[in-house]
């Protein structure tokens, strides 16, 4: 799960699974796979980095220090 600023200041935590798509128009729309579009105030590299991070903790992508190194 993520923690994100809705637009009117409300936070909102969102299952980083079901994110389809994150836009900037201008402002920043987290667009769900149920349609469901999400307005908030984080920036789309923020929106990024976080859904990566929680990839990471949830082991859906490698942390850098697990990947295999090439020889």
């Amino acid at each position: 799960m993520i923690r994100l600023t809705r637009l009117n200041r409300s936070e909102i935590v969102l299952n980083a699974v079901y994110i389809e798509r994150i836009e900037a128009m201008p402002d920043t729309v987290v667009t769900l796979t149920t349609g469901r579009k999400v307005h908030v105030l984080e920036p789309v590299r923020t929106v990024i980095d976080l859904v990566s991070a929680y990839y990471r903790d949830i082991n859906i992508l490698p942390k850098l220090h697990d990947a295999p190194r090439e020889e």
